[in-house]
């Protein structure tokens, strides 16, 4: 980085429990990229150092050149937790709730009987996906023929939206009568506490991609495509390629729901905006 050399300790890191160099900011930067397409820039340096200090303690090393020539020289599950701890997961029931608003009129607009599927790209720990089932039953009724493919590279929080229980606090954007519908609510030990209904689980399917790699697991199209807030972290090569492969896993006509900050003008050979943050695949 400009103006500090190689082996200078990160801005307002020093004293730390593990030495922290530029070089291995660097490394990381390298490593995560290579691996998940994601591109942290300079100002991460407190974020990282944080999040992989636990692995260092974890896996027994003393030092940040040690753990990462140790994940470098191996392609075991060390490097799942290392991808686990970069990874950012914000989310909420109903976040960004004009897209499921949006969503439901798509689904209003073929008939009743049409089959669908729909992918979750960035599933987190089971907002999002539970919340666009829901969407779902709500509009198309409880036999709706309705396939939730959500995924996400973090394999942590994969199995807790698997799990599917969440603090009863955290329910803020699910109404009274969804809440009755689709959730169980805990006691004794569990009270605070609410369980997803098997009844709306039984339409997800979880699973791990990594979007910046083509290896993805889909055989059939996608009739929509949720990919909120994950192009952000990825730089504009990385982006272009996600776009195409998310362009030939989707029927032409679909959907795709991306974050608020997230605008892909240069790519309307693929997608053309169809609303705020909503766009149509060509």
């Amino acid at each position: 980085m400009a103006g500090l050399g190689a082996d200078a300790l990160g801005t307002g890191l020093q004293g730390r429990e593990f030495a922290w160099t530029d070089r291995d900011f660097d490394r990381v930067q390298a490593m995560i990229y290579q691996r998940a397409g994601i591109s942290l820039h300079d100002g991460k340096h407190a974020m990282v150092y944080s999040r992989l200090s636990r692995r260092l303690r974890d896996t027994g090393h003393q030092s940040f050149h040690e753990y990462l020539s140790w994940l470098e020289s191996s392609d075991g599950p060390e490097w799942q937790e290392f991808v686990n701890a970069l990874t950012t997961n914000l989310t909420s029931f109903f976040r960004e709730h004009h897209h499921f608003e949006i969503f439901a009129q798509f689904l209003n607009s073929k008939p009743a009987v049409t089959p669908w599927r729909v992918w979750c790209s960035a599933a987190s720990t089971g907002e999002e996906p539970y919340s666009i089932v829901m969407t779902a039953l709500d509009t198309l009724g409880p036999r709706a023929n309705f396939n939730l493919m959500a995924s996400d590279i973090d394999s942590k929080v994969l199995a807790t939206a698997a799990q599917g229980i969440y603090r009863q606090e955290g329910m803020k954007g699910v109404d009274a009568d969804q809440m009755q519908r689709y959730f169980l609510r805990g006691k004794g030990s569990n009270d605070g506490m609410v369980r997803v209904k098997p009844e709306l689980k039984k339409h997800i399917e979880f699973v791990i991609v990594n979007l910046s790699r083509d290896d993805w697991p889909f055989r059939e199209p996608f009739d929509v495509v949720f990919g909120r807030n994950v192009m952000i972290y990825f730089d504009g090569e990385t982006q272009r390629g996600v776009l195409e492969r998310i362009h030939r896993v989707m029927r032409p006509g679909g959907l795709l729901f991306v974050g608020h900050a997230e605008n892909f003008s240069d790519s309307r050979d693929l997608f053309v905006l169809r609303g705020k943050t909503v766009y149509e695949r060509r």
